[in-house]
């Protein structure tokens, strides 16, 4: 089985605490050996709910780090949710399959970490106590009841003594410390520029939250504007972020390893140096082609970029006025409509010239939208030959295209020129017209003119990337206030550690509707504060930090979340991370994931955790569908899981979603049977009213065969749990079941049987993975003590995994006549005499002449006629 295991459980145990309040409870499900018209008559998921809630409320089974338990550790993690209202189906697939793993680990011997909060700043509640006039404090805390309420009822195996809510300002006080500690060390900053803006939300957004030019919250367009923002460098950890990556292969699905290498989007090339006439500084401009340096006739600078503004500043008024009517039109066009490679290219030419520094040629100098102002410098060397967008653009205004690389098709022949194709060349080849680069390879040539331009002092390699800072500014109420005052004689003051946490001001009388300005500014009473330098008048910093920042770390605060002196225990944080195994959904792979694997890098370099990594296993599940698409009101396929629960009981929907497939695939709720989930319980819940041997009884006096079948599959459950494969791990207890369901109604074996006794509680072990209220029961009426939760895994006697028998292949001229059940060590003599005595065999030979037999004992006799 993968993974290390602590030694092997002895057989199933019982545990010796027992709530003694509840015995009439307990009793309503009475022991083995009670007379049977005493017991329940049939499996009722609510009565059992009502049963065993309370007990486990008062045992708390799942409370983790106990003082003194030397039990080896597991943390175990579901992505916690936002408190928008009640549980929905996408919770209930999640929280299933993150507790199947979490139980198993505790049954397998392990102190297991399993904690639940909520993430619970940001727009959603913001916006939705804006269209209630409700506050957002009660909005959130009502929502956050009733989802616990839920999660109670849906027996997930948290601790609830580890619960936390990031909008609590015993949380936010350590958001504000961290930051604190970032800005100290050059991580945060605060700096104007353009900035994706949401104009319904009236925020910005980090460039992550832009899905395809819109807002990922509500779906709006995002325009550009430039705000003064506060920032976290996480491009310093760029390469990092891509290098540890090794350290998840395997581990975490490839996709979302893959989404975040794209994003980072690391490229290797060269700086090079512009002089641009008229102006002091150089430009530098990044390309991943410097090798065709040569082959460059104008340059390119992004229209919304500082670099243009300055340079039209400089130019005629015809050419300002053109410029800031184009600039006007860029920026209304989004990012994605920029950089579409089939829209026509537009720009103003700015009236300047760069020069090249490999040749001396003067270049035009144009704003366009087709560049980017955060790619490389917002500047490029347009090479129209070997660029297509390039070459467009110089088809469009008429500017010159040269050809400095050789390229050939695959027959040695020439591609078609550029100039009179529309195509660019973009492949390998040979340079030409490039001065002493000319007849060198790519490759070559690239690291030939970057090394002259080091050495010149004009640029050199250097690698890029496509991920930028994180832009952690928000232009709303409902989040971490930044700890800085403004003031005008010391500038930005941080706020004392012991003067945190700042909390948010009342709502009474705050206008919380988007007005381009974060609501704070308007609680004038709140703003107005004294410097922690000088002592004088001061402003207190209006805008909220993303929420991304609560979920960055929120896995730490788990570890001690009623410390007051520190975010967390760095002796907890040694004991239990990184998280062994992290349950949530893919739409996170670029946003929380990322940002987790920065604070945690981050954190390391403070010296206060150890692993550089957050999440060592992550499994991201799939959506529940309604007829093929995403359940909504508004297409009339809402599943309401309350409902679901109400109808077919908390064990029949969580079985459902674990059995439904393989946990990444999306589950259909339209195509599977809550229904018949409850039929299989209510089969499984009866085997143990069945069942009239003693506990205790020694199973190795009763029927081999069903041990045999009980030891296989509690064997390969293991392996199937630890593989993620819980719909199987459900599918080998189903057989099992049915399997002794036979044995219970086989007069040679019968519900008095040992063997059926191990079957039947290794079945509650098995079922309390996924159906623990009918597995609780199962163990009480087959005479154990709550909770099975605790009965520890079912020891598996290898000797009963072994095959006694094997089937053996008899071959004749080449296809397969017959098989036989055969000792695994039979002999060669013994096996071919089987095969020519069998009747199949003979018949196929017929009158034909046995030429030779060949035996591959035990598994295959080829017979040659």
């Amino acid at each position: 089985m993968p993974g290390p295991h602590p030694p092997r459980p002895g057989p199933v145990r019982t545990t010796q605490s027992r709530r003694t309040d509840v015995t009439q409870d307990v009793q309503q499900a009475p022991p083995a050996g009670a007379d049977r018209e005493a017991r329940p008559e049939r499996w009722d998921p609510h009565a059992i709910e009502r049963r065993w809630l309370p007990v486990w409320d008062e045992q708390k089974p799942f409370a983790a780090g106990r003082p003194g338990d030397t039990r080896p550790t597991k943390y175990v993690l579901d992505m916690f949710p936002y408190p928008s209202g009640d549980l929905h189906m996408g919770h209930a697939e999640a929280y299933a399959l993150g507790d199947v793993i979490a139980r198993y680990w505790l049954q397998r011997g392990y102190d297991v970490l399993h904690p639940i909060g909520w993430d619970a700043f940001g727009l959603p509640a913001e916006n939705a106590a804006i269209q209630r006039g409700a506050d957002p404090v009660e909005w959130t805390r009502r929502n956050i009841e009733q989802q616990k309420a839920s999660m109670r009822r849906y027996a997930c195996s948290f601790d609830w003594d580890r619960v936390l809510a990031t909008n609590e300002p015993e949380y936010y006080r350590w958001n504000q410390w961290l930051f604190l500690r970032l800005r100290e060390k050059g991580l945060a900053y605060r700096r104007p520029s353009q900035v994706n803006w949401c104009p319904k939300d009236q925020t910005v957004l980090a460039n992550e939250q832009v899905v395809q030019g819109r807002c990922e919250r509500c779906g709006t367009q995002v325009t550009k504007k430039k705000l003064t923002q506060w920032y976290l460098r996480i491009t310093d950890y760029a390469e990092r972020l891509l290098d540890d990556m090794a350290q998840l292969q395997g581990r975490w699905p490839d996709k979302v390893l893959s989404m975040q290498r794209n994003w980072i989007g690391r490229s290797t090339g060269a700086d090079v140096q512009f002089v641009i006439e008229g102006r002091d500084e150089p430009v530098t401009v990044y390309t991943t082609r410097p090798d065709t340096l040569y082959g460059a006739t104008f340059f390119v600078v992004a229209a919304d970029s500082d670099l243009a503004e300055e340079l039209a500043a400089e130019a005629d008024e015809s050419t300002r006025r053109a410029f800031a009517d184009y600039l006007a039109q860029v920026r209304s066009t989004t990012e994605i409509e920029r950089l579409s490679s089939d829209r026509p290219k537009t720009g103003v030419f700015l009236q300047r010239h760069a020069v090249n520094p490999v040749n001396g040629e003067r270049l035009p100098i144009w704003a366009a939208d087709y560049v980017l102002p955060d790619y490389g410098h917002g500047a490029i060397m347009a090479v129209p030959a070997h660029d297509q967008r390039d070459l467009d653009f110089a088809r469009a205004f008429g500017l010159p295209v040269r050809v400095v690389v050789d390229v050939r098709d695959e027959h040695g022949e020439p591609l078609p020129d550029p100039v009179e194709s529309g195509v660019a060349t973009v492949g390998d080849g040979a340079l030409v017209h490039s001065g002493p680069l000319d007849g060198l390879r790519k490759a070559e040539a690239i690291t030939r003119i970057s090394e002259q331009l080091a050495a010149d002092g004009l640029g050199g390699p250097t690698t890029t990337y496509r991920l930028r800072d994180w832009l952690i500014s928000r232009q709303r109420f409902w989040g971490t206030p930044f700890p800085i005052v403004h003031c005008e004689r010391c500038g930005e003051v941080p706020v004392p550690d012991e003067q945190l946490p700042v909390v948010l001001p009342p709502t009474d009388g705050l206008d919380l509707t988007p007005k381009g300005r974060s609501p704070l500014a308007a609680a004038t009473d709140w703003v107005r504060t004294t410097c922690p330098s000088c002592g004088g008048e001061a402003q207190r910093d209006t805008d909220t930090m993303d929420t991304f920042v609560d979920s960055s770390w929120y896995f730490l605060r788990f570890l001690s979340p009623h410390l007051t002196e520190a975010p967390f225990d760095r002796a907890e944080a040694d004991r239990w991370m990184p998280v062994e195994q992290y349950v949530g959904g893919v739409t996170h792979a670029i946003l929380h994931l990322l940002y987790a694997r920065f604070f945690t890098k981050v954190l390391h370099d403070l010296g206060m955790v150890e692993p550089v990594e957050p999440f060592t296993r992550l499994l991201n599940q799939g959506m529940v569908l309604m007829d093929g698409s995403a359940m909504s009101k508004s297409r009339g396929n809402l599943v309401r899981l309350g409902e679901q629960l109400d109808e077919h009981g908390v064990d029949a929907v969580r079985l459902t979603m674990v059995f439904a497939g393989p946990p990444e695939d999306d589950v259909d709720w339209a195509d599977v049977s809550a229904a018949g989930s409850a039929r299989f319980l209510a089969r499984a819940w009866r085997l143990a009213q069945d069942v009239t041997s003693a506990p205790g009884t020694d199973p190795t006096t009763g029927s081999v065969d069903v041990r045999r079948v009980t030891h296989r599959v509690v064997a390969d459950a293991a392996e199937l749990v630890e593989g993620l494969k819980f719909n199987v791990a459900v599918a080998r207890t189903m057989e099992l079941v049915n399997a002794l369901r036979k044995a219970v109604d086989d007069p040679g074996v019968g519900p008095e049987d040992p063997a059926v006794r191990e079957g039947v509680e290794a079945v509650a072990v098995l079922l309390s993975l996924v159906a623990p209220y009918t597995a609780e029961d199962m163990w009480a009426a087959l005479g154990h003590e709550p909770c099975v939760a605790l009965a520890g895994w079912p020891a598996v006697d290898d000797a009963l995994l072994v095959e006694d028998t094997v089937t053996a292949v008899v071959q004749v001229r080449g296809k397969v006549r017959d098989r036989l059940e055969v000792p695994k060590d039979i002999t060669a003599d013994a096996l071919e005499a089987l095969a020519l005595a069998s009747d199949k065999v003979r018949a196929s030979i017929g009158d034909a002449e046995v030429r030779k037999v060949v035996v591959r004992p035990p598994a295959l006799v080829n017979v040659v006629v």
